[in-house]
């Protein structure tokens, strides 16, 4: 697979997150229907909003979603809309939600940024950059 960079006008990117929203009270009630349910609001927000779905999946109280975004959007943002729009269409679809509650998400999530080369590499290269010498010393 070709490595695929976000080009725009003023910047060339390739940020990618790991998200996991956990549903309230880690109470277990998404099923397979509730799981396709989300996955497309998941992805009718990443259109309306400039990012993209990479995969998608879960659990029957968690969903993972790895995300290519713009820099312009904060993974908060992306977090709120993702969770605001899934809860509705969740509810929109007659499936059950924690404790017969609105919200279906939990306040909290766990969100992890992926992709490049490792820490080290990445130190060890930006150390053997040739920095220049002092401009303007003159030795006496």
């Amino acid at each position: 697979m070709k490595h695929q960079y976000r080009k725009q006008r003023h910047s060339v990117t390739d940020l990618k997150a790991h998200l996991v929203c956990v549903t309230k009270y880690r109470e277990a009630v998404l099923t397979d229907e509730g799981l396709t349910v989300l996955e497309s609001a998941f992805r009718t927000v990443a259109q309306k909003m400039d990012f993209e779905i990479l995969e998608f999946n879960g659990e029957a109280d968690h969903v993972h979603a790895l995300i290519e975004y713009p820099p312009k959007l904060s993974i908060s943002q992306i977090l709120n809309a993702l969770k605001g729009v899934s809860s509705r269409h969740y509810g929109q679809a007659g499936l059950p939600k924690p404790k017969g509650n609105k919200a279906l998400w939990s306040p909290s999530y766990s969100a992890g940024s992926v992709g490049g080369a490792p820490l080290e590499i990445l130190k060890q290269y930006i150390q053997t950059q040739s920095r220049p010498e002092r401009a303007g010393l003159e030795s006496h």
